[in-house]
């Protein structure tokens, strides 16, 4: 089996919470010895996961790159759903979606999968061609977060969201140009919102496929945010209507 690599306190810890079982090994810088690392290996301990103490050049070999404190992980990966049918099925209220369409940066995948985990989203859709896989650093940057948004890679996006749209779901696009914005938006019924890569912005197919289109309302000079504070708004304007 292949494993995954997790780097970082905050990964690592979030995988001990939420799966241990699934932690093979568990490497620390031996050289460490402060109360945080003290702490961190007696949870490690307690939840049954072996740890190794290696000195930082193995740490450095196994991270690849990625700034990993002094804390690495190898766990199997977990498979949290395996179809957008699925979540739907097991969907606990209105469906709630985040469809990326494009954003291959893992620092804003990460940042996405942290909004959606705290914003009570069922799942995370991708095009399988055009996004970025659960790497060392998504899962540093979602903090946990990957481990409980299941993160769905499809072959065909627009062919996907008319499969969404047949079963009741609202898709959203978010565009620059719209002429109406998030505020106009019914987000208590099922919804999917569709957000595309920075610059480009959603492609034409995608665009075409959305039931509604609209923007951010944008009081200064800038013309966009980033897409995962993007995300972050949208999805907060369904969690505040549903409230």
């Amino acid at each position: 089996m292949t494993h995954q690599v997790l780097v970082g306190f905050h990964a690592v810890t979030a995988r001990l919470r939420h799966a241990s079982g699934s932690i093979k090994d568990i490497y620390v810088e031996e050289a460490r010895r402060d109360r945080r690392m003290q702490s961190f290996i007696e949870q490690a301990q307690n939840a049954g996961c072996k740890v190794h103490p290696v000195g930082q050049q193995r740490l450095d070999g196994l991270a690849k790159g990625q700034r990993h404190q002094g804390v690495v992980a190898l766990v199997e990966g977990l498979e949290l759903a395996m179809d957008v049918d699925e979540v739907l099925d097991d969907a606990q209220g209105p469906a709630f979606l985040l469809v990326l369409d494009g954003v291959t940066d893992p620092h804003n995948l990460g940042a996405c999968l942290r909004t959606a985990d705290g914003a009570g989203v069922h799942a995370v859709v991708a095009p399988r061609d055009r996004a970025v896989g659960l790497n060392a650093t998504v899962q540093r940057v979602a903090c946990g977060a990957a481990d409980t948004v299941p993160y769905l890679t499809v072959t065909n996006l627009a062919r996907t969201l008319r499969a969404l749209k047949e079963r009741g779901v609202w898709v959203v696009g978010t565009d620059d140009e719209a002429t109406e914005t998030i505020h106009q938006v019914d987000a208590r019924q099922p919804i999917a919102w569709v957000m595309g890569a920075e610059g480009e912005g959603m492609r034409r197919l995608t665009r075409e496929t959305c039931d509604q289109l609209v923007r951010i309302p944008m009081q200064g000079s800038v013309e966009s945010l980033n897409v995962s504070v993007a995300s972050a708004v949208c999805l907060y304007e369904t969690v505040r209507q549903r409230n």
